[in-house]
């Protein structure tokens, strides 16, 4: 069985036998209880058997079920901060230490919600002064489900240098805001997930609202149960013709012969990757073997923590790093997941060493020879391509056209199974719904980019399907418009991550709402931008303000009305705070800080107040547009478009963007016009 096979198996695994009461991990020492009068503490027994659970001066007392399952509700609605420890009772009595009562949020999402505190900028000064016993993290183990879990793995972790380092930036910057603020403990329940969609963290019975959702994961769930089944049935046939056809693969005698150290390449072709062709190499199938010597200087062999390589290959290969064998895909028909993938190999760091070394492949291919090869080293620039060495051990017999179509037609990989809607709901938010919560932040929309449209009914969807399953009201749910990203646009276009920002606008619709706008925080080449305690705290004053009763601005100047004054147009604004800011446009901007790298910025409006804006006349022919601050409101015009009908701001993947308010916070992206956009069709991959 496959790891990924093995990945979702654990998920649905049922719990053994119970005897003693039993609690999940989320409810454990040094765990965060929310202030409230309902906060829910659950867990299983034998059926009938009564739990009494005491903490401090609350008690709740309930008798398991016929499925062994129990549940109370203590009332924490006056309870002071602690710590206290808390008492379960069954058969067996269990104590768990270290409880706080104070607030409680979810911090979930992508992977720039999961991006750790030990990556952000400032980050070895900012751990060293981590230690607060007073906030908290339980961080939900990765796990995925197609039916929702009862339980899930993980562990509360107080913030200290020995543990800071690996809490969500984002969650670990919002709640130490909250709780320098609000003088109470702060937890934070970690549950992310890199590079998914919004439709994985929603639940069945949601997406089964809207036809086109529903459509895509009754597929994706069907064609991910049915892939076993189908691989098999497919090895079989393509084995059988491989058989008929005289293809199959065979053992090489010496392997050594081809991926040893010190070998002889007399007769071996040189052929310039990605391309594997060469004058005398056969273009038919059979077995194929790649040869590149390389150097690891002495510091490459400090510095290199082993050697990654990507590779993109026909068929099937095995992979050698100085003759011994690293990884193989062919030993057999079965092993077969698609003609054409890539597929990563990692030879270890131990075997990495200085001086001279060879990487090689052998490649079986049944039906052509191998086209193509990629490969880059450590995740980084340096490709190994350039020049190899070819040879061929095996040629097989030439098949005519009849032949070939008749081999068995390839089928996609398998997907990981996060990324299938509502597998993330089910292994990693179903499991502590039952858990009292204050809110929700989230930060995720990247993944959702090619179907920014969709995005306008996905994402209020899922907000709605938690609210309607943790059954504890509108609780607030603040989330991230995404930050800019990409290369700098030289024209206004049509750019996917602007209407992927508006359609993140568009859920402020959906009420108890927040967005904490990011337009000014991201970098050029990097979708996961380093400053996070910006992100964190943009995000907490929209809880303080809207939950906490602080009296403090949380947003910047929104958008509200257009009006056409003599061939301008006069934008209004709310959330101006104090009044309309046009911070200065910088000389450069932030291409990498991982890298510390950065780039000159052309401005698009040399001349103007404002960047950033764009107009246009009935013909829908975008300029970029001169703007400037009038009062509390905005003018904006070109010469080139005498008759305006709409403008846009920010309307781009990486705007360059100076709107601010007095309070310092950025305007949000938006167009005044409602013309079509470049993601409403298609809506999703079907």
């Amino acid at each position: 069985m496959r790891f990924l096979d093995l990945l979702l198996t654990a998920t649905l695994v049922s719990s053994p036998a119970w005897a003693d009461v039993v609690l999940p991990s989320i409810i454990s020492d040094h765990m965060v209880l929310q202030k409230t009068a309902k906060a829910r503490i659950w867990g299983k027994a034998d059926p009938g058997e009564q739990v009494t659970v005491t903490l401090d001066a609350a008690t709740g007392k309930s008798s398991a079920g016929a499925d062994g399952k129990w549940a109370v509700e203590l009332n924490l609605s006056e309870s002071k901060p602690g710590p206290f420890a808390m008492a379960v009772q069954g058969k067996n009595r269990i104590a768990v230490a270290d409880v706080v009562v104070g607030e409680v949020w979810v911090a979930s999402g992508q992977s720039n919600m999961e991006f750790s505190l030990k990556e952000a900028l400032g980050a070895p000064e900012e751990i060293a002064a981590s230690a607060n016993p007073m906030l908290r993290q339980f961080a939900v183990e990765k796990a995925t489900s197609f039916e929702p879990l009862d339980q899930c793995k993980g562990y509360w972790a107080v913030a200290k240098p020995e543990s800071a380092y690996l809490f969500s930036a984002v969650g670990y910057y919002f709640g130490k805001r909250l709780q320098k603020e609000l003088q109470t403990p702060v937890g934070i329940i970690n549950s992310c997930w890199w590079m998914t969609a919004s439709e994985e963290w929603t639940s069945r019975e949601a997406l089964n609202t809207v036809p086109e959702l529903k459509a895509v994961a009754d597929r994706d769930i069907t064609t991910y149960q049915e892939y076993s089944e189908k691989k098999a049935a497919y090895a079989a046939a393509f084995g059988k013709w491989a058989a008929d056809n005289a293809r199959e693969d065979r053992p090489t005698p010496d392997a050594a012969a081809y991926a040893g150290v010190g070998v002889s390449t007399e007769g071996w072709l040189k052929v310039t990757l990605p391309w594997l062709t060469s004058p005398g190499l056969p273009t038919g199938g059979g077995i194929f073997w790649l040869r590149k010597e390389l150097t690891i200087t002495a510091q490459e062999a400090k510095q290199l923590t082993g050697l990654k390589f990507h590779a993109a290959l026909d068929y099937f290969e095995s992979v050698y790093w100085n003759g011994q064998l690293i990884q193989s895909s062919s030993s057999s028909i079965k092993d077969l997941q698609e003609k054409s993938c890539y597929r990563s190999v990692d030879i270890p760091a131990d075997l990495v060493k200085e001086g001279n070394a060879v990487l090689t492949l052998r490649v079986y291919a049944p039906i052509s020879a191998p086209k193509f090869l990629c490969g880059f080293k450590n995740s980084s620039e340096a490709c190994i391509s350039g020049e190899w060495l070819a040879k061929a051990e095996v040629v097989f017999p030439e098949i005519d056209a009849k032949q070939v179509a008749a081999a068995p037609a390839a089928f996609p990989e398998r997907q990981f199974p996060q990324l299938i809607p509502t597998s993330l709901f089910g292994g990693m938010i179903a499991p502590i719904i039952p858990y009292a919560i204050k809110g929700v932040i989230w930060y995720q929309g990247e993944s959702n980019v090619p179907r920014a449209w969709q995005y306008r009914t996905a994402f209020p969807l899922m907000i709605q399907d938690w609210r309607s399953h943790w059954n504890q009201g509108d609780f607030p749910f603040y989330f991230c418009q995404l930050a800019n990203f990409k290369a700098k646009s030289a024209t206004p276009s049509e750019d996917n991550w602007a209407e992927l920002r508006e359609a993140q606008s568009a859920t402020l619709k959906t009420p108890h709402t927040g967005q904490a706008v990011l337009i000014d925080l991201g970098e050029s080449d990097d979708v996961h931008p380093r400053n996070k305690m910006d992100v964190g705290d943009r995000l907490a004053v929209l809880a303080l303000a809207n939950d906490y009763g602080k009296t403090i601005p949380f947003s910047g100047p929104v958008f509200q009305s257009m009006k056409i004054e003599n061939g301008k147009a006069r934008l209004n604004f709310a959330h101006i705070v104090g009044g309309l800011v046009a911070q200065p446009v910088p000389a450069s901007y932030v291409k990498s800080s991982f890298k510390n790298e950065s780039a000159p910025l052309v401005r698009n409006s040399p001349g103007s107040e404002l960047e950033g804006f764009a107009i246009c006349s009935e013909d829908q022919k975008w300029v970029w547009a001169d703007a400037k601050i009038d009062g509390d409101t905005v003018l904006v015009w070109s010469d080139r478009v005498p008759k305006p009908v709409a403008v846009r701001y920010g309307w781009a993947n990486n705007p360059t963007c100076n709107l601010y308010n007095k309070a310092g916070l950025p305007a949000s992206p938006f167009r005044t016009d409602d013309f079509p956009i470049s993601t409403q069709e298609p809506k999703h991959p079907l």
